[in-house]
Protein backbone atom coordinates (compact mmCIF):
# COMPACT_ATOMS: atom_id res chain seq x y z
CA UNK A 1 0.00 0.00 0.00
CA UNK A 2 1.41 3.19 -1.06
CA UNK A 3 0.61 7.07 -0.18
CA UNK A 4 -0.26 9.53 -2.09
CA UNK A 5 -0.90 13.27 -2.30
CA UNK A 6 -4.63 14.34 -3.76
CA UNK A 7 -6.33 17.39 -4.21
CA UNK A 8 -9.49 18.39 -2.84
CA UNK A 9 -11.80 21.34 -3.56
CA UNK A 10 -13.55 23.22 -0.53
CA UNK A 11 -15.61 25.89 0.01
CA UNK A 12 -13.64 29.20 -0.16
CA UNK A 13 -12.16 30.87 2.93
CA UNK A 14 -13.12 27.64 5.06
CA UNK A 15 -10.11 25.46 3.91
CA UNK A 16 -8.77 25.89 7.70
CA UNK A 17 -12.06 24.79 9.42
CA UNK A 18 -12.64 22.16 6.84
CA UNK A 19 -8.82 21.39 7.81
CA UNK A 20 -9.78 20.94 11.27
CA UNK A 21 -12.79 19.07 10.57
CA UNK A 22 -11.36 16.50 9.15
CA UNK A 23 -8.17 16.69 11.69
CA UNK A 24 -11.18 15.54 14.16
CA UNK A 25 -12.52 13.41 11.95
CA UNK A 26 -9.90 11.31 10.96
CA UNK A 27 -8.99 11.03 14.69
CA UNK A 28 -12.25 10.09 16.27
CA UNK A 29 -12.40 7.25 13.55
CA UNK A 30 -9.21 5.82 13.85
CA UNK A 31 -7.58 6.37 10.62
CA UNK A 32 -4.33 7.90 11.22
CA UNK A 33 -2.97 5.68 9.18
CA UNK A 34 -4.84 5.94 6.27
CA UNK A 35 -4.85 9.54 6.02
CA UNK A 36 -2.03 10.48 7.28
CA UNK A 37 -1.25 14.40 6.52
CA UNK A 38 -4.27 17.45 5.32
CA UNK A 39 -2.52 20.54 4.18
CA UNK A 40 -4.06 24.08 3.22
CA UNK A 41 -0.85 25.34 1.16
CA UNK A 42 -0.06 28.49 2.24
CA UNK A 43 2.66 31.23 2.33
CA UNK A 44 4.46 33.48 4.65
CA UNK A 45 4.27 37.02 3.34
CA UNK A 46 5.57 40.53 4.86
CA UNK A 47 2.98 43.39 4.07
CA UNK A 48 2.86 46.61 5.60
CA UNK A 49 -0.68 48.42 6.51
CA UNK A 50 -0.44 51.73 7.66
CA UNK A 51 3.13 51.85 8.04
CA UNK A 52 3.56 48.55 10.63
CA UNK A 53 4.67 45.68 8.84
CA UNK A 54 3.20 42.26 9.88
CA UNK A 55 3.51 38.65 8.80
CA UNK A 56 0.31 36.86 7.29
CA UNK A 57 -0.35 33.45 5.93
CA UNK A 58 -1.32 33.49 1.84
CA UNK A 59 -3.15 30.72 0.87
CA UNK A 60 -1.32 29.32 -2.43
CA UNK A 61 -4.44 27.70 -3.97
CA UNK A 62 -7.49 29.35 -2.16
CA UNK A 63 -10.40 26.89 -2.53
CA UNK A 64 -7.93 23.76 -1.98
CA UNK A 65 -6.86 21.02 0.26
CA UNK A 66 -3.71 18.52 0.08
CA UNK A 67 -4.45 15.34 1.41
CA UNK A 68 -1.81 12.42 1.98
CA UNK A 69 -3.65 9.13 1.86
CA UNK A 70 -2.69 5.43 1.83
CA UNK A 71 -4.54 3.57 -1.73
CA UNK A 72 -5.00 0.31 -2.62
CA UNK A 73 -3.47 -2.16 -4.93
CA UNK A 74 -5.08 -0.30 -7.60
CA UNK A 75 -4.04 2.89 -6.82
CA UNK A 76 -7.45 3.53 -5.18
CA UNK A 77 -8.94 5.32 -2.46
CA UNK A 78 -10.55 3.06 0.08
CA UNK A 79 -14.28 3.31 0.52
CA UNK A 80 -14.19 4.54 4.19
CA UNK A 81 -11.58 7.28 3.37
CA UNK A 82 -13.87 8.48 0.40
CA UNK A 83 -16.88 8.97 2.42
CA UNK A 84 -15.40 10.42 5.59
CA UNK A 85 -13.53 12.92 3.71
CA UNK A 86 -16.68 13.64 1.29
CA UNK A 87 -18.76 13.90 4.10
CA UNK A 88 -16.89 16.43 6.00
CA UNK A 89 -18.93 19.51 5.78
CA UNK A 90 -17.03 21.99 3.49
CA UNK A 91 -15.61 19.76 1.66
CA UNK A 92 -16.06 19.07 -2.29
CA UNK A 93 -14.87 16.53 -4.49
CA UNK A 94 -11.34 15.35 -5.65
CA UNK A 95 -9.40 16.64 -8.36
CA UNK A 96 -9.52 14.16 -11.35
CA UNK A 97 -11.68 11.91 -13.31
CA UNK A 98 -14.98 11.13 -12.74
CA UNK A 99 -15.27 8.10 -10.13
CA UNK A 100 -11.87 8.01 -9.73
CA UNK A 101 -9.83 10.95 -8.16
CA UNK A 102 -5.92 11.66 -10.11
CA UNK A 103 -3.15 11.84 -7.42
CA UNK A 104 -1.09 14.78 -7.95
CA UNK A 105 2.59 13.76 -10.06
CA UNK A 106 5.47 12.89 -7.09
CA UNK A 107 7.19 16.10 -8.42
CA UNK A 108 3.94 18.52 -8.15
CA UNK A 109 3.50 17.07 -4.27
CA UNK A 110 7.31 17.71 -3.74
CA UNK A 111 7.48 20.95 -5.08
CA UNK A 112 4.29 22.64 -3.53
CA UNK A 113 5.74 20.69 -0.49
CA UNK A 114 9.01 22.77 -0.54
CA UNK A 115 7.39 26.00 -1.40
CA UNK A 116 5.21 25.71 1.83
CA UNK A 117 8.54 24.87 3.82
CA UNK A 118 10.14 27.28 2.66
CA UNK A 119 7.88 30.12 2.98
CA UNK A 120 8.49 29.91 6.71
CA UNK A 121 12.01 30.88 6.75
CA UNK A 122 11.81 33.78 4.43
CA UNK A 123 9.01 35.56 3.98
CA UNK A 124 8.12 37.12 0.79
CA UNK A 125 7.11 40.60 0.35
CA UNK A 126 3.76 41.31 -1.63
CA UNK A 127 4.23 43.96 -3.78
CA UNK A 128 1.72 45.03 -6.22
CA UNK A 129 3.04 46.95 -8.66
CA UNK A 130 4.77 46.48 -11.96
CA UNK A 131 7.43 47.91 -14.07
CA UNK A 132 6.08 50.85 -16.14
CA UNK A 133 2.74 50.92 -13.66
CA UNK A 134 1.90 54.88 -12.87
CA UNK A 135 1.79 55.52 -9.72
CA UNK A 136 1.93 58.25 -6.72
CA UNK A 137 3.76 58.68 -3.31
CA UNK A 138 1.27 58.85 -0.43
CA UNK A 139 3.99 59.12 2.14
CA UNK A 140 7.66 60.27 2.64
CA UNK A 141 9.22 63.59 1.63
CA UNK A 142 7.95 62.87 -2.44
CA UNK A 143 4.63 62.50 -1.15
CA UNK A 144 1.96 63.80 -3.70
CA UNK A 145 4.39 63.62 -6.50
CA UNK A 146 3.58 61.20 -9.32
CA UNK A 147 5.76 58.85 -11.01
CA UNK A 148 6.16 55.76 -13.45
CA UNK A 149 7.95 51.99 -11.98
CA UNK A 150 11.18 51.56 -13.22
CA UNK A 151 12.09 48.31 -11.31
CA UNK A 152 10.86 46.18 -8.12
CA UNK A 153 13.57 44.92 -5.33
CA UNK A 154 11.35 42.33 -3.98
CA UNK A 155 13.95 41.30 -1.46
CA UNK A 156 14.35 44.49 -0.09
CA UNK A 157 10.62 45.61 -0.35
CA UNK A 158 11.95 48.53 -2.08
CA UNK A 159 10.30 50.07 -5.43
CA UNK A 160 12.26 51.94 -8.00
CA UNK A 161 10.61 55.27 -9.15
CA UNK A 162 11.63 57.64 -11.86
CA UNK A 163 10.00 61.16 -10.93
CA UNK A 164 9.80 64.41 -12.99
CA UNK A 165 11.25 66.95 -10.44
CA UNK A 166 12.07 70.42 -12.26
CA UNK A 167 12.03 69.43 -15.55
CA UNK A 168 14.12 66.57 -15.08
CA UNK A 169 13.37 62.58 -14.67
CA UNK A 170 14.83 61.25 -11.47
CA UNK A 171 14.90 58.13 -10.47
CA UNK A 172 14.05 57.63 -6.28
CA UNK A 173 13.74 54.19 -4.09
CA UNK A 174 11.29 54.20 -1.74
CA UNK A 175 9.49 51.38 0.50
CA UNK A 176 6.45 50.07 -1.54
CA UNK A 177 4.40 50.95 0.91
CA UNK A 178 5.09 54.59 0.19
CA UNK A 179 3.16 54.72 -3.20
CA UNK A 180 0.12 53.71 -4.93
CA UNK A 181 -1.34 53.10 -8.02
CA UNK A 182 -2.79 56.02 -9.76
Amino acid sequence: MAKEWFVLRVQSNKEDKVREALAERIASSGMEELISNVLVPSEKVSEIKGGRKRITDRKIYPGYLMAEITVDEDGKIPNNVWYLLRETPGAGDFIGGKNKPVPMEKHEAERILAEIEGGVEMPKTDIAFSKGDKIRIKDGPFENYNGVVEDILPDSGRVKIVLNIFGRATPVELEYWQVEIV
